[in-house]
């Protein structure tokens, strides 16, 4: 007779430290690709390269790559050592981060910059699929959102000392130091991050046989039938869009409308970035957890709604003619434009079985950073450069202006994701 107690395996007392690791790794996952954002000025005035050939390095010299690799990393995560790949991620990412500070020209800085994706490609899906080994199904989106927590904070931190660093030195100082520190921190985490059992905290018979090995065409074939994975996936793209290209503009923004120097505007858009969004990413934590456990909709419906609120928030903050005034209004939006996080990533977790959780996740980033960081930095430096006749050095106002549409067409896709997620959702 088989026996159909559910397994409950105790909580695992090391996922703290494993948490605050992950945490660290995807902080520096975010110094690294964000801290181009702050020295494109400086970049742009020794290299002499416009706005829409910043936004190719910002967005595809690294999209393109990250995106391309992540799935077949993530296909090997699912049946390898997630803890290597990661390592093997880290040193990688954070040595061509190094590289770009030893670039002589646009050419060679677009090469190190594809490195840096290359390096990325298998930091995130794996940690993903750890944090749902080390975490019990109800803990999850909070979870998520510690570990999301990587991105104000890693963007805030690349932001203020690739300022603080590019103004007492150079940009290319800047990128040299925080490569060089992230190859440090590589050996640490594989030593202290143990690979654990797949599927440990998922609900099955007590004497169920192991998952097999995942299928890579079988993990794909099984999100991509679901409809609740194209409408999560696409609308992150497209709060991707306005979320990746106003990270990656807002400084050259303030330094062009306000006239800040470099490290005014570090001080100001990392102090933003840090505020705004560890309160954001939190706050959708929170949210999925307690409402998503009663509504799978909830899910969905949270992320819509936080985008729907951002959008002319933003509007307020890049209209303002007080940098004061613009400073509390940025922190608003900021923080509703992440709340997305720990919901959305729990959701795609229960979109596939536990042994092809890697592959879905690495499917979501695909689409999600494909779009979002492929188009996002580059639209908005096309959209500036062809509104410079008009509005000349406040070009970059309009044109991040106008990408705040794309939060309103996210938030319609996650409406009707609401509406499928509980037909689409793996126990």
């Amino acid at each position: 007779m088989t026996d159909t107690t559910a397994q409950t395996p105790p909580a695992d007392p090391s996922r703290i430290l494993v948490l605050a690791l992950l945490f660290v790794v995807y902080t520096f996952n975010f110094i690294d690709r964000q801290i181009i954002g702050i020295l494109a000025v400086p970049i742009q005035e020794e290299l002499g390269v416009s706005d829409a050939q910043m936004g190719l390095l910002g967005g595809l010299a690294f999209a393109l790559f990250y995106t391309g690799l992540g799935i077949p990393i993530a296909y090997l995560a699912d049946r390898w050592s997630r803890t290597w790949i990661m390592t093997i991620s880290l040193t990688l990412w954070s040595a061509f981060t190094a590289l770009s500070g030893l670039a002589m020209n646009y050419t060679q800085l677009f090469l190190a910059r594809m490195g840096v994706g290359v390096g990325e490609a298998g930091g995130v899906a794996p940690a993903y699929s750890l944090i749902s080994d080390y975490f019990p199904p109800q803990e999850r989106a909070r979870a998520f959102a510690v570990y999301s927590f990587g991105i104000p904070i890693g963007s805030a931190a690349g932001i203020a000392l690739g300022g603080i660093v590019a103004s007492l030195v150079d940009w290319r100082v800047a990128f040299i130091v925080v490569g060089l520190a992230g190859v440090l921190i590589a050996p640490i985490f594989r030593f202290f991050v143990k690979e654990p059992a797949r599927g440990r905290y998922d609900v099955k018979p007590a004497d169920a046989p192991a998952a097999p090995k995942a299928k890579f065409l079988e993990a794909i074939g099984v999100v991509t039938k679901k409809p609740s994975f194209w409408l999560l996936s696409l609308g992150a793209s497209c709060s991707s869009i306005m979320g990746y290209g106003s990270f990656f503009w807002i400084p050259s923004f303030l330094r062009r409308s306000y006239g800040f120097d470099l490290q005014t505007t570090a001080f100001f858009f990392s102090g933003c970035l840090l505020i705004g969004g560890v309160i954001g990413v939190w706050l959708g934590g929170m949210l999925g957890d307690k409402l998503g456990g009663k509504n799978r909709s909830m899910f969905a419906l949270v992320p819509a709604g936080a985008w729907l609120l951002a959008a002319p928030l933003y509007a307020v903050a890049l209209l303002s003619p007080s940098f004061v005034t613009a400073f509390f209004f940025f922190l608003a939006p900021t923080a509703l434009g992440l709340v997305w996080l720990g919901p959305v990533i729990a959701a795609v977790q229960h979109l596939a079985p536990a042994h092809m959780r890697t592959v879905a996740s690495a499917s979501f980033l695909f689409i999600n950073n494909l779009i979002g960081i492929g188009l996002g930095t580059y639209l908005l430096g096309v959209m500036s450069d062809a509104l410079v006749e008009r509005f000349g050095e406040e070009s970059l106002r309009y044109s991040i202006l106008a990408g705040t549409s794309f939060y309103l067409v996210a938030a319609l896709l996650y409406v009707i994701a609401s509406r499928t997620l509980k037909r689409d959702w793996v126990e």
